[in-house]
């Protein structure tokens, strides 16, 4: 009977490094979903936390207007002052829900003389001048009261902007256009303000909560990394099968494995034509099949 000795052969032990690379390969396509599912699970939990959390005094969190802690994204701040409608900016291509539009920038002077900058809300591209959407909501005039959710400002993009708006909410860009200091390390979406303005932008719907499918992919690809073993421990199986039959074939035949099926055979034990001794008697297989060839079948 053969033992499984074959599995040190050149063909098997490539055999067995191709589903290794494959299996390497695998595992390391699972690893990159779960990283990606516990980065969009921490941004879910953030969101969780500061949404819909307590609202925080500006001056208790004023810094992060500088320089934004990500975990502070999605805080809801109180503040008191002025919007400067004058120097107002329009967002291009800003889509919601799938339909293309602009946002509104507004810059909100503070009590304390801070500026920072308020975005105010989505407005849909316009049919009457193009470029522009048809009417831009204006808030209160005065003192009003905002709350508002701290956001990271955009990178520049490698494009222009018709005079009065901007490509990208990049504040940097935004203060070389204005006669005033504003605060460049984050902007904010407004919430609510009081008093209320008669219109105002379409507001932002609620950040996704939906973590997606990057579990089970993750696990789908660990899968096919153990399938890999499973198939070379079963195709090993078959071959020690195959060696075992046609050792018995040889034996009932006289004639040796390599002249029976030919050498370097795997896998099937037909897979050659067999040669037969001189003189030998058919074995009883053999018989059989001729019997039921001579009837027809």
């Amino acid at each position: 009977m053969k033992t499984y000795k074959f599995l040190f052969s050149s063909r098997w032990m490539g055999y067995f490094a191709m589903a290794l690379i494959f299996a390497v390969a695998c595992v390391a396509l699972g690893n990159w979903q779960m990283n990606r599912r516990n980065a969009v699970v921490e941004n879910i939990s953030k969101i969780q936390q500061n949404y819909a959390g307590q609202v925080a005094d500006y001056q208790d969190i004023a810094k992060n207007f500088d320089t934004l802690d990500p975990a502070r994204e999605w805080t809801q701040v109180r503040m008191n002052g002025t919007y400067q409608t004058s120097d107002e900016r329009i967002v291009r291509n800003r889509p919601l829900n799938g339909a293309p539009g602009y946002e509104v920038l507004v810059p909100l002077t503070l009590d304390n003389g801070d500026t920072i900058i308020i975005d105010r809300g989505w407005l849909p591209i316009g049919y009457k001048v193009p470029g522009h959407p048809d009417f831009v909501p204006q808030p209160e005039a005065g003192v009003v009261t905002v709350v508002a959710r701290l956001k990271p400002v955009e990178p520049t993009l490698d494009r222009g902007a018709p005079e009065g708006q901007l490509a990208s909410i990049d504040l940097a860009e935004y203060a070389t256009q204005l006669p005033y200091d504003i605060k460049t390390g984050a902007y904010a979406q407004l919430a609510t303000e009081s008093p209320a303005a008669a219109a105002n932008p379409t507001p932002f719907p609620a950040p996704s909560i939906d973590e997606g499918s990057h579990l089970s992919y993750a696990l789908q690809w660990i899968a096919f990394g153990v399938l890999a073993f499973v198939g070379f421990g079963y195709a090993a199986r078959m071959q020690r099968r195959n060696d075992d039959y046609d050792a018995m074939e040889a034996a009932e035949s006289g004639v040796p494995v390599e002249e029976l099926y030919g050498r370097g055979s795997a896998f099937h034990p037909r897979r050659h034509t067999k040669v037969r001794k001189p003189g030998a008697q058919p074995t009883a297989e053999e018989a059989e099949d001729a019997l039921l060839d001579s009837q027809g079948f």
